[in-house]
C-alpha cells in the first residue's frame, strides 16, 4: 500500500507536468522539460517545475553544457530532441509559448466560506480587483458543508456567487481540488507567481497572515505574501449587521424579509426565495416550517455566550477530535484546548491555531454513517462509515451484511474494520 506521502508526490508531479505542457515543452520522461526550439529550459524537482535559473523565462537562452560536455555537442543534443518533439509532438512546435508571470506580477486571491453568500462580501471583490490593478484575481469558495455552519455545497455557493456578481463570474473558482487555501497558494506557486495578495475580512488577516507565512518555503516558495483586510465580516462588529451568520439566523427562523435584506442589488426575489429554501433544506428544515435550533449552533459570532458555555463543559472539540476550519479549509486533529481557541495539526503536519466559533466538528455520529451528509459519502479513515462506503463500492458484496449479497460474493460486517484500524492511530478527513 502506497504512503499518503507518495500519494502527494504522485499529484505534484502531475500538477508539474500539466503546467508543463500547458506551455508547449516536451518531456524526455526523466523530468526534463524542452521547448519547441529543443532548448532544455525546465526541469522536474520534488513534484515541481523548476527553470534552471532563478526568473528563468521559456526561451531566453539554452542551458549551460553539462561539465565535459562542449557547446556544440549541446547544441546538437538540442537539435535533435527539437526533430523528436516535433515528430511527436508536431502541436507543441509551432505553437506560440505561453508567457509564465514576471518576477514583478502578483496573483490576488480570495478564499473564503460565502455561505451563503451575502451583499457584504462585493467589499472582498472590489478590494481584490482594486489591488490587482488589471493582473489576475482567483476566487476561491471554500469547499466545507456542513448543516449548521455551511449549508450549501460548494456548486451551489459558486452558481449564486455568479449570480449576484455576474462582474466577477469568471474569477469564481469551482475546483474540487483546492480544499484548503494551502491548495490555492500551491497552485499559484506551480503557475509561476512569485508575489501574492490575499484578501481577506479584516477578521480573518492574523489568522491567514500567520499560515501562508509560516509555510512558506515549505509548500511553497513565493518571494512576497501580503495579506490585506477589507471590511469585517463578524456582524457582531459590523455596523451594517449584514453577515453569513445573520442570514443562517434568518433562514432558521424562516425569516425572509430578513434574509432579503442581505442580497444585492440586481439580485430579484425569485432569486433570493430559492437561495433561502435551498439554505433551509441544506439545513435540515422544511420548507415554511418553524423549527427550534440552538443559535450557537448556526451562527455562533450571534451566541458566543453558549458557545463559548458548551466548550468550557467539555461538550464539544474535545482533545483528539477531528475538526474542519471552516476558513481555510484545513482539517485536523485538536492536540491543545485554549480559553477560546484550539491548536490542531493536519494529516502532514499543519499546525493550525482556531477560534472556537470558525470550526466544524466531526461527531462520532458522522463517522458512523455512511455519508456525513446527503450526497457526501464518510471518507475518514478507520471509521465504520467509511468501511460501510467502501463495502458498498467492493464487487461482490453490498452492504455490510448478508443483505444484497451478490452471486459469489463473500459476507463480511462492519467488525472486520476493528482489525486494522489500529495501524494508524488517527483518523484524518480527506474531503
Amino acid at each position: 500500500m502506497k504512503k499518503f506521502s507518495q500519494f502527494i508526490i504522485e499529484a505534484k508531479e502531475t500538477r508539474a507536468s500539466e503546467q508543463a505542457k500547458k506551455l508547449g515543452l516536451v518531456g524526455d520522461g526523466h523530468g526534463d522539460w524542452y521547448n519547441a526550439q529543443g532548448e532544455f529550459v525546465a526541469k522536474t524537482v520534488k513534484g515541481k517545475l523548476e527553470f534552471f535559473t532563478k526568473g528563468q523565462r521559456v526561451g531566453q537562452r539554452d542551458i549551460p553544457p553539462k561539465p565535459g560536455t562542449s557547446a556544440p555537442q549541446q547544441t546538437a543534443q538540442s537539435q535533435a530532441q527539437a526533430a523528436n518533439s516535433q515528430q511527436v509532438f508536431p502541436q507543441a512546435a509551432g505553437k506560440k509559448q505561453q508567457e509564465l508571470p514576471g518576477e514583478d506580477e502578483y496573483l490576488t486571491i480570495v478564499f473564503g466560506r460565502f455561505n451563503p453568500p451575502t451583499k457584504e462580501h462585493k467589499k472582498l471583490f472590489t478590494e481584490a480587483e482594486r489591488i490587482a490593478a488589471g493582473g489576475e484575481i482567483r476566487i476561491y469558495p471554500s469547499r466545507t458543508q456542513d448543516s449548521k455552519l455551511a449549508p450549501l455545497d460548494t456548486n451551489k455557493k459558486v452558481t449564486y456567487l455568479r449570480k449576484m456578481f455576474p462582474k466577477y463570474a469568471d474569477d469564481i473558482i469551482n475546483n474540487p481540488e483546492m480544499k484548503t487555501i494551502f491548495d490555492a497558494l500551491i497552485s499559484a506557486n506551480e503557475d509561476g507567481y512569485q508575489n501574492l495578495n490575499i484578501i481577506v475580512g479584516s477578521d480573518r488577516q492574523a489568522e491567514v497572515q500567520n499560515l501562508s507565512n509560516k509555510y512558506n518555503g515549505k509548500f511553497y516558495q513565493f518571494v512576497e505574501i501580503n495579506v490585506i483586510p477589507t471590511g469585517n465580516f463578524d456582524s457582531k462588529k459590523d455596523s451594517s449587521g449584514i453577515s453569513s451568520a445573520m442570514l443562517r439566523k434568518a433562514a432558521a427562523d424562516n425569516d425572509f424579509r430578513e434574509f432579503g435584506r442581505g442580497m444585492p442589488k440586481g439580485f430579484d426575489e425569485t432569486q433570493t426565495r430559492r437561495l433561502f429554501n435551498d439554505v433551509r433544506k441544506g439545513m435540515g428544515f422544511k420548507t415554511n416550517v418553524k423549527e427550534n435550533y440552538k443559535l450557537w449552533e448556526v451562527a455562533p459570532e450571534l451566541d458566543y455566550k453558549n458557545l463559548r458555555e458548551n466548550y468550557i463543559q467539555d461538550k464539544i472539540f474535545k482533545i483528539g477530535n477531528i475538526v474542519e476550519n471552516t476558513n481555510t479549509g484545513l482539517v485536523g486533529k485538536i492536540i491543545r484546548r485554549g480559553t477560546n481557541y484550539l491548536i490542531c495539526v493536519t494529516e502532514n503536519d499543519i499546525m493550525f491555531k482556531s477560534w472556537i466559533k470558525d470550526l466544524i466538528e466531526y461527531t462520532e455520529v458522522k463517522m458512523n454513517s455512511m455519508y456525513r451528509l446527503p450526497g457526501k459519502p464518510n471518507t475518514l479513515a478507520g471509521t465504520k462509515g467509511y468501511f460501510k462506503y467502501a463495502a458498498k463500492m467492493t464487487p461482490g458484496t453490498v452492504g455490510t451484511g448478508k443483505e444484497n449479497l451478490q452471486a459469489g460474493g463473500k459476507a463480511y460486517g462492519v467488525n472486520f474494520i476493528n482489525k486494522y484500524k489500529k495501524i494508524k492511530e488517527s483518523i484524518y478527513s480527506n474531503v
